[in-house]
């Protein structure tokens, strides 16, 4: 059982990161190719989206929050039982923790594009007109 929840979130986890990269897939290139040369934007863009993939899975996907269904906690020897209640609460928490790894990823390169748009800007805005 503890294999087919592997399997679940790690597919949850991706077909979140799969709908985040295309709703953002349009901006993301806008930007970069406004910031950088046409060819660096292209690699950046693929570079971008394949963290958004790791990122989001690794957000996801928590190793060593699923570990509870396989080993005994603490002093008891007990382990979790996965029944129907607790596939939706951690499938709950793998689409949560996807959005949230790949908001925060975003929202470095936002911060840091913003920034590199207003260095650019303050340098055409001080070039001397022909």
């Amino acid at each position: 059982m503890f294999i087919w929840l592997l399997i679940v979130t790690l597919t949850v986890s991706a077909a979140v990161c799969l709908l985040i990269n295309r709703a953002f897939d349009q901006p993301i290139g806008k930007i970069l190719l406004r910031l950088v040369a046409e060819e660096l934007a292209s690699a950046w863009h693929r570079y971008l989206a394949f963290a958004i993939y790791v990122v989001g899975i690794s957000g996801g996907v928590r190793i060593h929050s699923l570990d509870r269904f396989v080993s005994p906690q603490n002093d008891s020897r007990h382990i979790l039982e996965l029944n129907l209640e607790r596939w939706i609460l951690e499938i709950y928490r793998t689409i949560i923790g996807t959005m949230q790894s790949v908001a925060w990823m975003l929202l470095v390169f936002f911060v840091f594009a913003l920034i590199a748009y207003v260095v650019l800007r303050g340098f055409e805005l001080r070039r001397p007109a022909p």
